[in-house]
């Protein structure tokens, strides 16, 4: 039975999502926040000892930090109590006192179609992996041992073969009770205008079963057996249950294994999937024949948060990845994002593993290159950018796609990576005449920072470049910059994480990454991130503790004193947990930004020093001036605090 979306939204807003999970979990005082209907607990979906499980009951949603999973009301029952999605749905009406809809004859009529045709496909299903083991499939048996696949492999994944038959599998549907309507409404059978009587879709065919998110055959792919067959592989039409554009092969089983893999990797073909599997990769996925849809990007998205597409090293597989990029780069946010690896030309992930072994698509993986890079490539390779207006025009192109992001802060730090990739491209001189050469191993290696700068001849008299003044030469503003570090954001940040470590689990990764100066802090946080991979401290006492032992405790004291004289109160420990986290968060931020600006400053006085332009000195101010206006808003942060009491001090 189907329900209205606003009878579905009135029972979520009846019920605190809290109060269906808090039946199953016991919620952490400390990380919780009852009054905000902010709550946290050890997740019930995968075993663990810190709680990384998080609800908001203004959101009505769930999702666990560690293994992935989210979802609403309902959802939490049909996983995790077993409830068919009616079951969950007249279970939580009935606590918010709401009465059942009327049933929908119509809708339900639907349901039931629906219902015959998947009983129709399962005895399809059936079918195929019975006549695989007959005669008729001595063939299709042969060809997958040639290509290496055991049988195990073979019965993990359903295969099949469809006989050379015109009815062979119309008659043996029909001989368990299924009907004309459910047949043809599977897509198992030709039929229509002009066609006097229906006969088999699928014959001397390999049958690649292809199931829903509840592990349903909803579909079929079928290879062809003979070389002059009128299509290598045959997918079953849409259908009631079937639309090939919003389905992603194997993706059920490839879930699972990407918790463990901690990522999803697409790559083109059921062959390519299978064999993956069976040489360990149990974490990849296939489009069904279509180039990438947006609800197929979605579906990476919900499992993994960066997925690797894996495509052929040819212009094909190029192409493919730049459709990819190009679909993806409006739906990008924080911590969703893609990486692409390109396999060698000729290659695909078979013949890689059959050939090198599965640490052959190994190096593939982890050679796999971000989204930004990919762009960088396609704009840049074999062209040529020797006027101002080439230039000006690659510049349009970049930040014209950079700008259709939607996330506004994911927009920003692509246009600030264009700015500094542009910068060094350019800013050597010469060079820039000439196409940019890298091939896909070499993309982004050749210049500071891997945006790809080729040195060149150096000198005055280039087109376009202005020798500077001796006067400005000497001037102190053309000098390297001198950044003391650590600065007391970086103290702040470090100090931070040690008072309210529970912050780690949400930026964990955020706070490795910190690029802090060999020095006391830096050993100081090198102690926090060794205390948390080793034996995650359960709060503040345990973690000074553990700095004790690693005998950074004094250099946490010394630092946090600082902070305290400056009156810096959200990084300290008696500041309420929100607080903490939005400071942080905002400081994190700032740092992020600022350690940019410090990277693209130190490649522009290296230019500057090599060539001492006009062109190259305004461009060094220009980014001086940018790191003033991100100190200049570090200075405007206010209004933390409110749960402690305090304001907070501009940092």
């Amino acid at each position: 039975m189907r329900f209205p979306p606003a009878f579905l939204d009135e029972i979520r807003d009846r019920i605190p999502i809290s109060d269906v999970i808090g039946r199953r979990v016991t919620w952490d005082r400390r990380k919780s926040q009852p009054g905000r209907g902010d709550w946290w607990a050890c997740c019930p979906f995968h075993g663990e000892k810190t709680p990384s499980f998080h609800c908001e009951d203004s959101k009505g949603r769930y999702h666990c930090f560690g293994c992935g999973v989210s979802g609403d009301h309902f959802r939490f029952l049909t996983e995790l109590e077993g409830l068919s999605f009616p079951e969950a749905v007249e279970r939580l009406a009935g606590e918010a006192g709401l009465p059942m809809p009327e049933r929908d004859a119509a809708a339900e009529a639907r349901e039931a179609r629906r219902g015959t045709i998947l009983d129709a496909l399962s005895e399809a299903a059936a079918f195929f992996r019975q006549q695989l083991h007959e005669a008729d499939g001595a063939k299709a048996r042969a060809y997958l041992r040639d290509r290496g696949m055991d049988p195990r492999t073979q019965a993990a994944f359903g295969l099949g073969f469809a006989p050379n038959s015109r009815n062979r599998l119309k008659e043996y549907l029909a001989g368990k009770g299924l009907g004309k309507e459910e047949i043809e409404g599977a897509g198992l059978v030709v039929h229509g205008e002009g066609i006097a009587v229906s006969y088999d879709r699928f014959r001397d065919r390999i049958m690649f079963p292809i199931h829903d998110a509840g592990e349903k055959v909803v579909a079929f792919g079928g290879r062809a057996m003979a070389a002059d067959a009128q299509a290598k592989y045959l997918n079953s039409p849409e259908t009631d249950v079937f639309h090939k554009g919003e389905m992603l092969f194997n993706l059920a089983k490839a879930r699972r294994a990407a918790r463990e893999a901690g990522t999803l990797v697409l790559v083109e073909g059921y062959m390519d999937v299978i064999m993956l599997a069976q040489a360990g990769f149990s974490h990849a996925v296939a489009p069904l024949g279509t180039a990438m849809t947006e609800r197929q990007l979605e579906l990476l998205w919900r499992t993994a948060s960066e997925p690797i597409l894996c495509f052929d090293g040819d212009a094909a597989g190029l192409k493919a990845a730049n459709r990819a990029a190009e679909l993806a780069l409006p739906a990008l946010k924080p911590g969703r994002s893609l990486r692409f690896a390109l396999l060698p030309e000729g290659k695909d992930p078979d013949d890689l593993v059959r050939d090198g072994g599965p640490e052959a698509f190994s190096e593939v993986l982890a050679a796999a290159r971000p989204l930004a890079d990919l762009v960088w490539m396609r704009e840049t390779q074999g062209g040529s950018f020797d006027t101002p207006e080439r230039r000006a025009d690659l510049e349009y192109k970049l930040k014209g796609l950079f700008r259709t992001i939607g996330d506004e802060a994911v927009r920003r730090h692509y246009l600030d990576d264009a700015s500094a990739r542009l910068a060094a491209f350019f800013g050597a001189g010469a060079p820039a005449g000439r196409g940019h050469q890298g091939g896909w191993q070499g993309r982004g290696g050749g210049g500071r920072g891997g945006y790809g700068r080729r040195d060149g001849q150096k000198g005055r008299g280039q087109p376009g470049r202005a020798a500077i003044s001796d006067r400005l030469a000497r001037s102190r503003l053309a000098s390297p910059s001198n950044l003391p570090a650590p600065s007391l954001r970086e103290i702040a940040i470090v100090v931070g994480f040690v008072n309210h470590p529970l912050l780690m689990e949400e930026e964990f990764e955020v706070f490795a990454s910190l690029d802090l100066a060999k020095g006391d802090l830096s050993r100081l946080r090198s102690s926090v991130l060794d205390a948390h991979a080793t034996n995650p401290p359960d709060g503040r006492e345990a973690l000074l503790a553990e700095l004790g032992r690693h005998g950074t405790a004094g250099l946490f004291e010394a630092f946090e004193a600082k902070l305290k004289a400056v009156r810096l109160w959200p990084v300290l420990a008696e500041a309420a947990f929100e607080d903490a986290r939005e400071a942080l968060r905002q400081m994190l931020h700032l740092q992020h930004r600022f350690q940019a600006l410090r990277r693209e400053l130190r490649l522009a006085e290296e230019i500057f020093g090599r060539e001492p332009t006009e062109a190259a000195y305004a461009h060094m101010m220009e980014i001086k001036s940018e790191i003033e206006r991100v100190d200049g808003t570090e200075a405007l942060i206010d209004g933390f605090g409110l749960l402690s009491g305090r304001p907070m001090k501009a940092i």
